[in-house]
């Protein structure tokens, strides 16, 4: 008997800490360093490690609720302040995320990845949304910029209602490694810059893409398909002709 091809083995994340864990403690902050900030406070010495960045945006835990910042504490509009908005405050599989203010000092959230190949096709996945700070109102626009290297692609402009929340959505995105190590970048647009709308971010992925099946690795599993069917064709042809004896 000719064996198939075996399947494929799960593919290795190559981004650090795309779930947004905080290390050195667990309460929601600031992230990055806008306006000089660090970690002070209820939030002393948390960090978020593989990310960096210079915007005014927050990393949010699922059991915490506001967040420290630069201009005192951040919330965004959820369950406990609006029963109808299905927003509970957590990413889809109830963990961290990032919370980024699109209209205000945007600037984007940043990670070096190693371990690239230059030629090959990665596929980055994350889940994202729209939502607005509590003790703001009207329409706000939201969308992700996303690089790898030199190339940029984006997802759709949504449009989320006063104090409302979009509802988590996932995508996806194909790149093309250029050197063995390339900067991926998040930049949050939104609008309109005095509401404030917030883009939300969480489990973030990059892998290598599956690769089709080399032509002879497809030649044997095809010649192996061909055999089995053969194969089965003349058990029953001799079936049948034994059948018609008797």
């Amino acid at each position: 008997m000719v064996a198939l091809a075996p399947a494929a083995m799960a593919q290795t994340n190559l981004i650090t800490n795309g779930s947004f864990a905080i290390t050195g403690g667990s309460q929601s902050f600031q992230f990055g360093t806008y306006n000089g900030y660090t970690p002070s406070g209820s939030a002393a010495g948390e960090s978020l490690a593989g990310w960096a960045s210079t915007s005014y945006g927050f990393v949010f835990t699922p059991t915490d609720t506001v967040a420290t910042g630069t201009y005192g504490n951040l919330s965004l509009y959820s369950k406990t302040t609006t029963p109808s908005n299905s927003f509970t405050n957590a990413s889809p599989t109830g963990g961290n995320f990032i919370a980024e203010d699109s209209g205000f000092n945007t600037t984007a959230i940043t990670q070096t990845v190693s371990g690239l190949t230059s030629g090959k096709t990665y596929t980055l996945s994350f889940y994202w949304a729209g939502a607005q700070q509590t003790g703001f109102t009207g329409a706000t626009t939201e969308q992700w910029q996303v690089s790898l290297g030199a190339s940029t692609l984006s997802t759709q402009v949504i449009s989320v209602a006063s104090t409302g929340f979009s509802g988590w959505m996932y995508q996806t995105m194909s790149f093309v490694a250029t050197s063995t190590s390339e900067q991926l970048s998040f930049l949050a647009i939104g609008s309109p810059q005095g509401v404030p709308p917030f883009a939300l971010l969480s489990n973030v992925s990059l892998v290598a893409a599956a690769a089709a099946p080399e032509p002879a690795s497809a030649t044997l599993m095809f010649v192996g398909i061909a055999a089995l069917v053969g194969y089965s064709w003349r058990r029953r042809a001799t079936a049948r002709g034994r059948g018609q004896a008797a």
